[in-house]
């Protein structure tokens, strides 16, 4: 039987021994995406020191990635600043001067961003004819006009009708179709193109929102999400750049990569015994073998060296590492949640929590980077759209595996070319982005080359010289790109994904400086006038809590929703141990 050492605070440390005899709370942040650091770095500032950050990936950044390659930097993860009044991403980047070499064009205010705001979009069908502009335009406006629809349900309280679904999808298809039809001025074949364009405008609106389809979008929730006024501004080099400025002000010993966790044994004080496979051993070094194995189907509860008090929580890592805690923020992304959480908790979530996390959506939108040696498109041309004209009457989103290539909505243009040479970037979501994930580089390129081709009408294009592409799905620490409320689906189930447990009286006013509501062994550090005695039976307040992009009701799928829900966590203990610090302990 394997045996697992117990982390924490070396006998031996007299460091330590102070923090501890001071009542030094021990915080351990499961993550070190943008939330994950965001958290860290508010605790330390404000004066927490036993604080650790675990990375299961041999990196921190989440789901940022910039990757070098050349002189140019290219995004696989987030790659917009969404808005700049208020956001407190831009305001990080720009006091840094991040956004110095950002050009006008970069600097977009459309609500659907591309590279460059110069030039036009050319729309192209699979019969390698570009759509008139004034065709383009005119379906623009009208899709734009229902959209804003869509926003009404939520904001304004609209009833939601039995033939929509309650899904984005199926009413912006049928309203928008609807109104084309009944328009008496187009010919028929400019009524078949716009229609034909529903879905073309549908794929864009999947891989912005990180859905398989936007049918599967919840109508009556998708306006709660919130814009942040301003432009949306690209980081020239790289959004890495905002991590590793967060990254700055955190110590490097505190962050631990490759450290997959197994599982968060939580309310250890509630007779919760975490099994007899793993040995804690109360207080140790985190790097320090501390005894022998675990002996004769035990159920040891994780004690510390004080034997009347016990750690609310131990976080088991994969490398059979146990880390014993007062606090755990939990950053893991929504797909890990979903396919992980009946293992990663122990004793398991509570009903309602689950719900929210089934009910939750999360998808996978992927990126195909292709470089040429020149380029095949106008100058004046920021984007090539992909139409085809037999899915005018369609009613579906979704694919077959083999025509997975269909999905691809089009490719924009990387701007400036003195920048990033002559590449495009394509865009592809939901199942179909998992099929393309499992092909190789090789057949990727070789199908996007063909689509070109195709769509162009120019039979001469090259294949490209360079490929690179994003598999946030098939990732096993993302399991998708960004959350969305699916059908089904609330603003409410992100409160209950957020909500700290355990849930109880405590914990709902834990964000107060009572001194009850602290661990035991901080209650007699914090008051030793009093002679508090921690109660054994006592439930630990604020154990296990949650951040991330899922976790912000109003911010959900973004960089700066994933920043403040980590700084929104980390508020809910420097608020509980406010008076701790106060005292100067």
């Amino acid at each position: 039987m394997q045996s697992c050492e117990s982390s924490g605070d070396s006998a031996d440390d007299p460091l330590s021994r102070g923090l501890r005899r001071r009542g030094q709370p021990r915080v351990v942040v499961i993550g070190a995406g943008l939330a994950g650091l965001a958290a860290a770095k508010a605790l330390l500032e404000q004066g927490f020191t036993d604080v650790t950050v675990l990375e299961a990936s041999t990196r921190i950044g989440g789901r940022v990635q910039s990757v070098k390659l050349g002189h140019a930097t290219f995004e696989l993860g987030a790659t917009w600043i969404h808005g700049s009044h208020g956001n407190p991403i831009y305001h990080l980047a720009e006091a840094n001067g991040l956004l110095e070499e950002t050009t006008d064009g970069e600097r977009s205010v459309g609500r659907i961003s591309l590279y460059s705001k110069n030039g036009v979009a050319c729309y192209l069908t699979n019969h390698g004819c570009r759509i008139p502009k004034d065709v383009v335009e005119e379906f623009s406006d009208l899709y734009n006009e229902v959209y804003n629809l869509t926003q009404e349900f939520f904001r304004h309280g609209k009833p939601v009708n039995a033939e929509s679904q309650n899904s984005v999808g199926v009413f912006t298809r049928e309203e928008v179709r609807n109104r084309i039809r009944d328009d008496p001025d187009d010919p028929e074949a400019t009524k078949r193109l716009k229609l034909a364009m529903i879905q073309q405008y549908l794929k864009v609106e999947s891989c912005e929102s990180s859905s398989h389809s936007m049918d599967e979008v919840s109508l009556s929730a998708f306006g709660e999400w919130t814009e942040i006024p301003g432009a949306h501004h690209i980081i020239p080099s790289g959004f890495m750049r905002v991590v590793e400025l967060l990254a700055e002000g955190i110590p490097a010993h505190i962050i631990q990569l490759g450290k997959p966790v197994r599982c968060v044994h939580w309310d250890q004080a509630s007779s919760h015994p975490w099994g007899p496979e793993i040995e804690p051993r109360g207080e140790g070094n985190h790097n320090h073998d501390t005894g022998e194995g675990s002996q004769g189907g035990e159920e040891p509860q994780g004690e510390r060296q004080d034997e009347d008090e016990q750690w609310p929580v131990v976080v088991e890592c994969e490398d059979c590492e146990v880390i014993p805690a007062d606090h755990v923020i939990v950053t893991v992304s929504l797909g890990v949640l979903k396919t992980q959480h009946a293992s990663f908790f122990r004793p398991g979530l509570p009903a309602e929590k689950v719900a929210a996390i089934h009910r939750l959506g999360i998808g996978t939108t992927d990126k195909i980077f292709l470089e040429f040696e020149e380029p095949f498109w106008g100058p004046e041309c920021n984007s090539l759209q992909f139409v085809w004209e037999d899915e005018a009457e369609s009613h579906t989103l979704t694919y077959p595996p083999e025509l997975w290539y269909r999905k691809i909505c089009g490719f924009d243009v990387l701007y400036p070319p003195e920048r990033y040479g002559h590449v495009l970037s394509g865009w592809i979501c939901g199942e179909e982005a998992l099929v393309m994930e499992k092909c190789d580089d090789e057949a990727v390129a070789e199908i996007c080359t063909e689509m070109l081709r195709q769509f162009t009408g120019n039979p001469n294009i090259p294949k490209p010289r360079r490929i690179l592409r994003s598999a946030w799905g098939s990732n096993p620490y993302f399991r998708g790109s960004y959350s969305y409320t699916q059908v089904g689906s609330s603003g409410a189930d992100v409160e209950k994904l957020a909500k700290p447990l355990p849930y109880t009286e405590s914990s709902k006013t834990a964000q107060g400086s009572s001194s009850k509501q602290l661990p035991g062994h901080l209650l007699s550090s914090k008051c030793p006038e009093q002679s508090l005695e921690p109660n054994r039976g006592s439930i630990k307040p604020m154990q296990v809590l949650f951040s991330g992009e899922a976790t912000h009701r109003k911010y959900y799928s973004t960089t700066h929703g994933a920043l403040l829900s980590g700084q929104r966590e980390a508020a809910r203990l420097i608020e509980m141990y406010r008076d701790l610090f106060q005292q100067g302990t």
